[in-house]
């Protein structure tokens, strides 16, 4: 029910500190460093982290912090103070500015921008939607996820709808599975595309990658229609329209005809030769349109939103007649 999901890699992939732990230093440590005794008690945890152990003050050794240099003879009593897990701070209020393009009691809906992610994980535990979505509206930490229904890829930008209470949340829910909930995004592809169609491709797991989707005998249903706004040169713009939510869909499925995204380091080309395109850093993906059912009121409202403004700016750059 989403298009499409972020899954940013960890970038320290130590497992998390330990509870904190009291300890004396066994005989076989003696006349090493610190830092090199910590490194043989806790050898499931990188020598960068046992550094920032020392150098964040949470290693004592016979209750006082010492330099990483600093030998031990065996007896000394050395105690490691853990941090909390990065999940502890992931669901507090953060002053993120958000644009707000429609709320009353029972939605909000975001015209997200590209570079936030929507919600927290692994590699991002803050800084993301969901923490300004808090900070926005307190009440939403009685409702699961902040009331986050669906998703949109950290470098996509575009409307994002959010429900204010757990009824409305359940009530969007079912519209996506339903498929009534309309998603249309804007989409700038590598090649000329021929003309309008529809990608029904199942979707799921790459079997190499695993950080990657792909289409796959086997994987989820997923339907994407597309049409062509515009061609230009060696890229063209249309407008993808979601049947279907699965993650990376749009970008899975163009590239699987043959067209990825401008701009997608993922599915896409490192280089297309047209300096405009290889230079946009993100994939030129924007979700301008979206429409639904009102959960309180029960009548159609749609929204759309204006082009991101570093996408009408390359459809500029690149002659574009329409932005």
């Amino acid at each position: 029910m989403n298009e499409p999901r972020d899954y940013s890699p960890a970038e320290d992939d130590d497992p998390f500190e330990p509870s904190s732990v009291l300890l004396t230093v066994p005989a076989d440590c003696a006349g090493l460093r610190v830092d090199q005794a910590l490194a043989r008690l806790f050898p499931e945890h990188s020598r960068s982290r046992l550094q920032s152990w020392l150098k964040e003050g949470r290693v004592r050794v016979d209750g006082a912090a010492p330099e990483a240099k600093r030998k031990v003879w065996g007896g000394e009593c050395l105690e490691v103070e853990a941090a909390p897990p990065p999940e502890a701070s992931a669901e507090l209020p953060e002053d993120i500015p958000l644009q707000v393009v429609f709320e009353d009691d029972t939605l909000l809906v975001i015209d997200k921008p590209a570079g936030l992610v929507v919600h927290p994980g692994s590699g991002n535990w803050t800084g993301t939607l969901l923490n300004a979505l808090l900070h926005h509206a307190p009440a939403l930490a009685g409702v699961p996820r902040a009331g986050i229904v669906h998703r949109l890829d950290k470098e996509t930008s575009g409307l994002l709808v959010v429900a204010k209470t757990l009824e409305a949340q359940t009530d969007l829910v079912r519209q996506l599975q339903a498929r009534t909930v309309k998603r249309h995004y804007h989409a700038l592809v590598q090649g000329l595309v021929g003309q309008a169609g529809v990608v029904s491709a199942p979707i799921g797991r790459h079997p190499q990658h695993r950080t990657r989707m792909a289409v796959v005998p086997g994987g989820r249903p997923a339907v994407t229609r597309y049409a062509v706004c515009e061609r230009l040169d060696r890229c063209t713009l249309v407008e993808c329209q979601l049947e279907t939510g699965r993650t990376h869909q749009i970008r899975v499925h163009m590239a699987h005809l043959g067209h990825p995204l401008v701009g997608d380091p993922v599915y896409g080309m490192r280089r297309c030769g047209d300096a405009r395109l290889d230079a946009f850093p993100r994939q030129a993906l924007h979700a301008f349109r979206l429409g639904l059912i009102h959960p309180a009121a029960g009548t159609a409202m749609e929204w759309m939103v204006p082009m991101a403004a570093d996408f009408a700016a390359l459809l500029h750059a690149l002659g574009s007649s329409s932005w």
